[in-house]
């Protein structure tokens, strides 16, 4: 989208999409902190956070045909110029890209920049302080974010290690792992990951189908390339074998042929 700034297409009316307002009315975008510097909980989220995102790009083609989106992690939702931002460690927007990354407005998400919530907000629990299922679940709901996922892999929190919600009436209430409106789901599954050998979660797709990294899709192209070499090896021994056995054939025929003939016989006649 060759634009300043990621903007709404005409189906960004999913997650609320705002009406066009004058510009001058908008937020100074200068004067807001996008940046505190804080890192990210521990080497486990960032893992979960990067493999959520990362599966994502490299597998997911996306609500629809045309429909483009962001995938984020660990990046400031703003909502308004003067209400502290929330910091989801991941978010999923619909029918927006990412402008010019070298101009402000586009190095975070501002609501009002990119004309819409996004669908979902996904919160890795790594302590019991972050209050993921009290304080960031309200402000969420308050917000009018469709879905909200709360990954609480080492139950810290008392509960389920997966809890989704989707909003209604202007409260979450507990859902199924499936997301209709961005036909996309999570589940929880187990094994290893850049050197990590943990319960991680995955998106899926409609069909129950995991969404691949960039290297398992790599490792999975590689697997497949290395069969068809495998199979055209074989299938040319196969051939080779076959116009040996034939070569064979012919000479015992030959073979026989000039034994009849030694003893008078033509091996041509009927």
């Amino acid at each position: 989208m060759q634009r300043s700034a990621a903007r709404k297409t005409s189906k960004a009316d999913s997650a609320g999409s705002l009406a066009c307002v004058d510009p001058a009315l908008l937020p100074d975008i200068s004067k807001i902190v996008i940046d505190d510097g804080k890192p990210v909980d521990n080497i486990y989220s960032e893992r979960q956070m990067r493999l959520l995102v990362d599966s994502l790009y490299a597998s997911w083609t996306g609500p629809g045909e045309g429909r483009p989106f962001l995938a984020l992690a660990n990046v400031g939702l703003f909502i308004a110029e003067k209400t502290p931002p929330l910091v989801p460690d991941v978010m999923l927007s619909l029918d927006v890209a990412l402008g010019d990354p070298r101009e402000r407005e586009n190095l975070t998400y501002f609501v009002w920049v990119m004309g819409k919530l996004p669908e979902l907000v996904l919160e890795v629990v790594s302590n019991t302080e972050g209050g993921e299922l009290s304080e960031k679940k309200e402000k969420y709901a308050r917000m009018g974010v469709p879905y909200y996922v709360v990954w609480d892999p080492e139950k810290f929190l008392k509960g389920k290690q997966l809890n989704c919600f989707v909003a209604l009436g202007g409260e979450y209430q507990d859902c199924e792992p499936w997301f209709p409106l961005a036909q996309v789901g999570v589940e929880v599954w187990n094994g290893e990951y850049q050197g990590l050998d943990e319960p991680w979660l995955r998106w899926r797709d409609a069909r129950g189908n995991l969404l691949l990294t960039g290297q398992e899709r790599a490792e999975v192209e590689k697997e497949r390339a290395e069969n068809a070499r495998k199979q055209t090896k074989r299938e040319k021994q196969r051939a080779s074998e076959a116009k040996e056995l034939a070569v064979q054939a012919t000479k015992r025929a030959d073979a026989l042929a000039a034994k009849l003939r030694s003893l008078g016989v033509d091996p041509e006649s009927p």
